[in-house]
């Protein structure tokens, strides 16, 4: 019989602060069992195994930075959506650094997997953002590219501390903003 209070959620909860602790890649069944104060085996009744417990991770962390671009995104457009998508996804892999790992690291199983919406989602909040600077829709697929690499790649370098030198990072990631809205506004030509 299951411990009183420990569902499938709370595991899973448990899980995401834990892989945000140790990182995805110490994340394991046994640390995650002694955390919660049970056997490992206990975990099973709850999650499959290690595969199951990493894909529900990365439906919470889909949903979570999807519910807070989405959020953070209501009643802008253009560069105001830019910038406050920006400085959502940059605050969330800081805060949660091991599940937006692991977010990264689980693949779908298929289109109506849990994974596979939460993501569709997020990216329909990229897209939002994207349509305020009224890109040819054969550039939209580059651009939603664009904005998500330089996105995720500031974010996790800077979550890793891989900006080493003196220069403020917060002007660094200004800049990298501007650079953003400059070149969604100016992109009026063709991509072939």
């Amino acid at each position: 019989m299951p411990r009183a209070g420990l569902d499938r959620a709370t595991v899973v909860a448990a899980g995401a602060r834990l892989a945000d602790e140790v990182g995805s890649a110490g994340l394991g069944m046994a640390l995650l069992a002694e955390r919660l104060g049970v056997k490992t085996p206990s975990l099973y009744k709850h999650v499959e195994g290690q595969a199951d417990l990493l894909h529900a991770i990365a439906v919470q962390a889909a949903v979570e930075l999807g519910d807070a671009v989405r959020e953070a995104i209501q009643g802008r457009a253009g560069t105001d959506a830019l910038d406050a998508t920006a400085r959502t996804v940059r605050a969330y892999v800081r805060e949660h650094p091991g599940r937006y790992a692991v977010g990264n690291a689980v693949r779908p199983t298929g289109p109506d997997d849990a994974l596979a919406v939460a993501n569709a989602r997020l990216l329909a909040s990229f897209s939002a953002v994207l349509a305020g600077y009224r890109l040819d829709p054969r550039q939209e697929v580059h651009a939603l590219r664009t904005l998500r690499s330089a996105l995720h790649g500031f974010a996790v370098l800077e979550a890793e501390g891989g900006f080493r030198y003196d220069t403020d990072v917060d002007a660094s990631f200004a800049w990298l903003v501007a650079l953003l809205d400059q070149g969604l506004r100016s992109s009026g030509g063709t991509v072939s």
